[in-house]
């Protein structure tokens, strides 16, 4: 068994002088912030994120705020961005709207975000990572993925002091606090980095993964959103230990690549590497408008004919992508950027079209917006991905439609099906599969009078 003490970062085996007094505390410091691990000075993949990140950078700049519950997030029709661990404590949480948190915590500071002011943090912290190791991978403005392999000779240190000095070196530099996951692949450090916010580090190695995984919710595997939840609760996986019971083959059979990916993550298998950002390749279309807006169905839209766009781009070089990031400008030309990964890779515009629009939801908080664009990064070629075979009918139906609308497209040009409809009304997409056979039926005539 290995212990790290997280306040003066100490990495020892066996307890010096004999056996520990009390387990509970450093045998130096005598901090009680003690993580013991087996596995503890091998693992190398970790994942930091910023604690309450927005309304932590608040509460540094306004000491008025200590002790109170913050909210980040306009008037009462906008959406929660985030809130402080006191407001979570009533029940409040991101993407909540702004009236019902107000109902929660009617003592809440409600704080408008100032994305300057948090762009400049998070570079902040972005530059101390990099001087640990060139293999970090920002995942949004205030969490990243680091791999710290290889790097042992050159720090003197596992990776797990390396990360609890880190830590304090954020919270004396930056004067914010950070939770860490340490592991040995992406998908379980990013959700060891959850178990003990705030100002956690804990740890999940191999001999205990499968144990660990069983009881949680299914829903706690990325990419796994509500709609599909609530398929698998109906199909009767409620835990992550219901898809380790279930063959590989099994979970393909009824769920497609998609069940592949369950099968693998529901025993601690991610093959994902963690990325150089500098390096990585997006396609991505923005548009500036004549007149800001602010309303959120118009910016829909505006979003959904760049997502064609993008979309349209990856399917012409056999691209898809995993990482899909929003970004909007407001009128005094603050920036905001924010992205989400997906479980499978896709080129299909429906799909990163939906990811997008509730990303953008939860950033409509009464700012007039110049720009909006959307990209998509974490590319690799397109073969055998975004199948037909998807885990529910609807979805089927839109890919198939989509596809169907491609090729009509590769024979007419882009303006021959506008699309609009299939995205915003599902019981319309019969009307467009309709449309799209009149136009095939057209090209029949044709050639036969020719």
């Amino acid at each position: 068994m290995h212990y790290l003490c997280q306040d003066c970062t100490k990495l020892y085996k066996n307890p010096s002088d004999g056996a520990l007094s009390n387990l509970a505390r450093c045998n130096y410091c005598g901090s009680p912030r003690i993580i013991a691990h087996a596995e503890l000075d091998r693992l190398t993949i970790a994942h930091i994120d910023c604690d309450a990140f927005f309304a932590a950078i608040e509460k540094r700049d306004n000491p008025d705020l200590a002790g109170r519950p913050v909210i980040i997030g306009g008037g009462v029709r906008s959406v929660v961005s985030t809130c402080c661990y006191i407001a979570r404590q009533s029940g409040v949480h991101s993407a909540m709207p702004a009236s019902r948190a107000k109902k929660l915590c009617p003592d809440a500071v409600f704080i408008r975000p100032n994305m300057k002011k948090y762009v400049v943090a998070s570079k902040q912290i972005m530059a101390l990572m990099q001087e640990l190791t060139p293999l970090v991978e920002p995942v949004s403005v205030d969490e990243a993925f680091l791999d710290l392999s290889g790097t042992k000779s050159l720090h003197k240190a596992c990776a797990a002091e390396v990360l609890a000095k880190i830590a304090l070196k954020i919270e004396k530099q930056v004067r914010i606090s950070v939770s860490i996951g340490l592991s040995y692949n992406k998908f379980l450090a990013k959700m060891a980095s959850d178990i003990n916010k705030p100002r956690g580090f804990s740890v999940i190695g191999k001999e205990e993964v499968l144990s660990f995984l069983q009881p949680l919710s299914i829903s706690k595997i990325f990419g796994v959103g509500k709609v599909f939840a609530q398929k698998l609760n109906k199909d009767g996986f409620q835990t992550i230990g219901d898809l380790q019971k279930h063959p590989s083959n099994n979970l393909m059979l009824r769920y497609g690549d998609m069940g592949a990916s369950l099968s693998k993550l529901s025993h601690g298998i991610d093959d994902r590497k963690v990325k150089i950002t500098r390096k990585r390749k997006s396609v991505g279309s923005e548009k500036t408008f004549p007149k800001d807006i602010a309303d959120f169905e118009i910016l829909s839209t505006k979003l959904f004919e760049l997502c064609e766009n993008v979309s349209l781009s990856l399917k012409q070089k056999n691209l898809t992508g995993d990482t899909i990031t929003l970004k909007l400008k407001s009128s005094n030309f603050a920036s905001r950027t924010r992205a989400k990964q997906i479980i499978l890779p896709t080129q299909l515009a429906h799909i990163i079209f939906e990811v997008a629009q509730n990303i953008l939801a939860k950033e409509i908080d009464g700012t007039n917006f110049r720009l909006i664009g959307i990209a998509i990064s974490g590319l690799q070629k397109g073969i055998g991905i975004d199948p037909v075979d998807l885990i529910d009918p609807k979805i089927a139906r839109k890919v198939a439609a989509e596809r169907a609308v491609d090729s009509l497209r590769d024979k007419f040009g882009k303006q021959a099906v506008v699309l609009g409809r299939l995205y915003h009304h599902d019981n319309k997409s019969d009307s467009v599969v309709n449309e799209i056979r009149s136009k095939k039926n057209e090209q029949k005539k044709t050639e036969r009078k020719r």
